[in-house]
């Protein structure tokens, strides 16, 4: 496996745990960096003050290194960015929103900074900024998208392309022969997110791990593109917003039937109905919910034995 990532983050493996709103709290963020990957607390579904609690409970669970990730989109992100910094957090990841707006401040007091994009045009203005790795996300990945909706496989050469720090792959990646194969197109490392958000550690609802058990191919869809494009799995209010999308409802109406708090109704809550449900493409090709040392264990076979493999090729 590549070394740039974990010598950068001082981990053992350069696997990154997506920072999911409502799945990525401090025992799903302990339980990640102790197996050797790099947690992250999901800042984006916290209050400043449960922020800080989870941050706390991270330091007393793991001596490991672990971050938080930021949406830049968030009301209290200064408020957020003041608690890492009097926490002394290690490493920030940044999305949704201009990465030059706090990676000077974090790297300032020796942070680590990387900002998630959709795009390699994006990419480039991360570099530019200062960033210290870029997260490359495709349109399969669970959550929060991009309009380009350009697919993993196509974004990672295409930002290898473009820049010289070190690259994480997102989007897609559920397996060892994933990760692999986004090493071949020229990723560092690699940052999962559905896969941990049905792992026993994971702070969703047990509703919501059975319903990404459950999904099939073709089971998600990318939804809300008016309004903030999201990839959300099939169920009644997916349909319900689905149907007034193909009508033409316009972004205002859109906006008005999400109404507030939906995610955690569904992905916290449990409401596998009336909830919007975050979710990427590989929750098809997971079976079961299993303990983060499991996982990772599993991962690190499956990767061994596609390399192994290929190399008898």
């Amino acid at each position: 496996m590549s070394q740039s990532i974990a010598s950068l983050f001082g981990i053992r493996y350069p696997i990154i745990q997506g920072g999911m709103i409502w799945c990525s709290g401090w025992k799903l963020t302990a339980a990640v960096s102790k197996a050797g990957g790099l947690g992250l607390i999901g800042a984006g579904s916290m209050y400043p003050d449960v922020f800080r609690e989870h941050i706390r409970k991270t330091f007393d669970a793991t001596d490991k290194p672990f971050g938080v990730n930021v949406p830049l989109l968030y009301p209290q992100t200064e408020e957020l960015m003041q608690i890492i910094l009097e926490e002394k957090v290690p490493i920030v990841f940044t999305s949704a929103g201009n990465p030059a707006k706090y990676t000077r401040l974090l790297k300032e007091n020796g942070i680590r900074v990387a900002h998630v994009v959709p795009s390699a045009r994006l990419a480039v203005k991360c570099e530019a900024a200062g960033v210290d790795a870029v997260v490359a996300e495709g349109f399969e990945a669970g959550g929060h998208n991009g309009r380009e909706e350009t697919t993993t496989m196509a974004l990672i050469p295409l930002v290898r392309k473009k820049i010289s720090i070190p690259l994480i792959a997102a989007g897609g990646i559920g397996s060892g022969q994933a990760i692999l194969a986004a090493f071949a197109l020229g990723a560092d490392g690699v940052q999962i997110g559905s896969l941990f958000a049905a792992s026993a550690e994971s702070s969703a609802h047990p509703a919501f791990k059975e319903s990404i058990v459950k999904a099939g191919e073709g089971d998600t869809m990318l939804s809300l593109k008016k309004v903030v494009p999201v990839r959300l799995l099939r169920n009644p209010f997916f349909e319900q917003i689905h149907t007034r999308e193909t009508e033409g409802a316009s972004a205002d109406e859109l906006a008005a039937i999400l109404g507030r708090g939906r995610a955690k109704q569904g992905m916290f809550e449990g409401d596998t109905e009336e909830g919007e449900l975050e979710i990427g493409q590989v929750s098809a090709q997971i079976d079961n919910i299993l303990p983060v040392k499991q996982i990772m264990q599993k991962l690190l076979q499956e990767y061994q034995t596609a390399k192994m493999n290929l190399s008898d090729m």
